[in-house]
């Protein structure tokens, strides 16, 4: 049980508030039973962290108010919606005899040592809680399933899970389901057809085939382009004068 020192406080006016909030501190009320509502306050700093804990409002806490032990249970946290502050805690007076209804929250363990996890199986998880109806003497903190010898196809139900005295689920009549350890899920790429495949060959030997025409066509119209000062001496086509015939001397 963690043991936390709050303060009685006085504060009757917003403003008020206000100022305990900026000095550090959570403004809280303690409800319940026969007494009366007590005004506390508690030093954020100490109690932000167990705020942060999955199971803070299943967690009994024992508070020291002016040397006197208040025992107490997280009923409800106000968050500031801008930046997620909290802002004020309600605590549940615990007093022997009550039940009340919480959220529990279910741990699982030795996964290592589960059979069906080691061959690829995958753990399914159903419910992260589970609501119980519980003796405010004897709440549960977290309810523990052991994963030890399961296999794939195994499905962990409430009755499995050890509970505490007099601690019962609010769903009766049915053994409702908690996690299973499920089958690994392979997704299996379809192969292309073999028509599609011949079509893409089609493809790339007439894109081949029409470069290929290309380049020749360019290549034609390069050598016809050209001006006969730029042809090489070795061009097989370069253009030579017609010769002159002489014509025979008249006796």
């Amino acid at each position: 049980m963690t043991s936390l020192s709050a303060t009685i406080r006085e504060t009757k006016t917003r403003g008020e508030i206000n100022s305990l909030r900026a000095k550090g501190f959570i403004p809280c009320i303690i409800y319940g039973g026969a007494e009366k509502n007590q005004k506390i306050y508690i030093n954020k700093k100490i109690i932000k962290n167990l705020i942060n804990s999955e199971n803070f409002l299943s967690n009994k806490m024992s508070l020291e108010i002016n040397g006197k032990e208040e025992k107490v249970l997280p009923r409800e946290i106000s968050f500031d919606p801008v930046t997620d502050e909290p802002l004020h805690i309600d605590f549940l007076r615990i007093v022997k005899g009550m039940s009340i209804i919480l959220e529990i929250p279910v741990k699982f363990i030795n996964n290592d040592k589960s059979p069906g996890l080691k061959k690829g199986g995958v753990l399914n998880i159903v419910r992260r809680k589970v609501e119980l109806r519980c003796p405010t003497e004897n709440i549960p903190t977290e309810l523990i399933v052991d994963l030890e010898n399961t296999e794939i196809g195994t499905s962990i139900k409430i009755s499995s899970i050890e509970l505490p005295t007099n601690v019962v689920p609010t769903i009766q009549g049915r053994d409702f389901v908690v996690a299973t350890v499920a089958a690994p899920t392979v997704v299996v790429e379809p192969e292309k057809p073999a028509e599609e495949a011949g079509t893409e060959g089609e493809e790339a030997m007439g894109e081949g085939e029409d470069e290929t025409k290309t380049e020749e066509g360019d290549a034609k119209l390069d050598e016809k382009d050209k001006k006969p000062e730029d042809k090489k001496p070795g061009d097989t086509k370069a253009e030579t004068k017609p010769e002159t015939k002489k014509e025979p001397t008249k006796k």
